[in-house]
């Protein structure tokens, strides 16, 4: 048999603004604005995390990456040898380098596309590859709308391992985007930019985002009816993003950020649309509670959006203090899949699975299943 071909491309700057809270990467100004709130990459080691897995199979495949932090690093890390083609600026990386990657390694023969980023780079190798070569991402963006990605790095993995050792069903997933510019402020404008093949296993590749049905006020009402109800003096309460967290907010009569992270104590909102350090300092001292939704059609509770409630931020909280608000319909949308936590922390996020109650309308609520992978 002949030896399969793997490429590897990571974007170095994917996820780089999430928990300093500016909702996403793209373009050099928002890198720097990130870099100087202090943000740290993160794709690499999300990346390494992924490759992790094929370590077995290290003497049945071929792994085609680019120059240093494109892929180059992660796989040294990963203990894995590669074969490094291209070149690129170090630490001035570009969507241009991206496509280029991904072309030259459709012309090497790679049967199997990994690329680690979100959202903006999945566009960038549809615009390279159209439906041309299998591609999968590993999840490391900030906005991570398409249906293009794992549920997590640890099954980008797994999903390439099973692909080494057998013959995978590949499907049309859809390549999402969001306008950035719209999102800071608050509004989801949302394209479809094309579509990807991708190798499918279910629980293995998530859905595109879906939106929230028409028709679910009332039952929001109801939760948020519900969770002022159990609301404690003197506790802080991280809201985070959502249709159904901003209604708890509206029932209290306060304003909260459609996109961004906030935090409310006795009634009051005592910060808005915050980052991670800044939470960090809201809820020094204090005790604190955390209050999400998931998001429709994918079921991340953590990881999507809400990067600013970092493993530092759960930490400080603990495990106790995690709320869960859905509806029913989003709930039922699931069909039986988990809800999924992937926090950057495997070793939380293992902590963090299993099962949680779900506030779903007042004086209702379900138990439902949560896994990390």
């Amino acid at each position: 048999m002949a030896e399969k071909k793997l490429g590897l491309i990571v974007n170095p700057v994917a996820g780089l603004g999430g928990r300093v809270g500016l909702k996403g990467s793209d373009g050099e100004a928002i890198q720097r604005q990130a870099r100087a709130r202090g943000a740290k990459p993160q794709a690499g080691e999300r990346a390494e995390r992924a490759i992790r897995r094929l370590a077995s199979h290290r003497q049945t495949f071929q792994l085609i990456t680019y120059p240093a932090e494109m892929g180059e690093v992660p796989a040294r890390r990963a203990g894995l040898a590669a074969q490094v083609v291209g070149a690129i600026q170090p630490g001035r990386t570009t969507p241009q380098d991206t496509q280029r990657a991904a072309r030259e390694m459709q012309e090497l023969g790679v049967g199997l596309l990994l690329f680690a980023g979100g959202d903006g780079t999945a566009r960038d190798i549809y615009a390279a590859l159209g439906e041309g070569m299998p591609a999968l991402g590993i999840p490391a963006g900030v906005k991570i709308h398409s249906a293009t990605f794992a549920i997590t790095p640890e099954a980008a993995g797994e999903l390439a391992a099973a692909w080494l050792t057998a013959t995978i069903p590949t499907r049309s997933a859809e390549v999402m985007d969001i306008d950035e510019t719209a999102f800071r402020q608050g509004r989801v404008s949302a394209r479809l930019c094309g579509y990807l093949r991708v190798p499918f296993r279910r629980n293995l590749v998530q859905a595109a985002k879906s939106p929230s049905p028409a028709g679910e006020e009332a039952d929001q009402e109801a939760i948020a009816i519900e969770v002022a109800r159990r609301l404690q003096p003197g506790w802080c309460y991280l809201l985070g993003p959502g249709t159904t967290t901003r209604a708890i907010a509206a029932h209290l009569g306060l304003e909260k950020s459609l996109l961004g992270v906030d935090v409310i104590c006795d009634g009051c909102l005592i910060a808005r649309d915050v980052d991670e350090r800044q939470l960090l300092e809201v809820i020094e001292g204090r005790k604190a509670k955390i209050i999400l939704t998931p998001i429709g059609g994918q079921g991340h509770i953590l990881g999507r959006g809400n990067q600013p409630i970092s493993p530092s931020v759960l930490q400080k909280v603990g495990p106790e203090g995690l709320v869960v608000v859905s509806t029913r319909q989003k709930i039922d949308a699931l069909r039986g899949a988990p809800l999924r936590v992937d926090s950057g922390d495997p070793g939380l996020d293992r902590q963090l699975s299993g099962y949680t109650r779900v506030i779903t309308g007042y004086g209702e609520e379900c138990v439902y299943r949560v896994s990390n992978g």
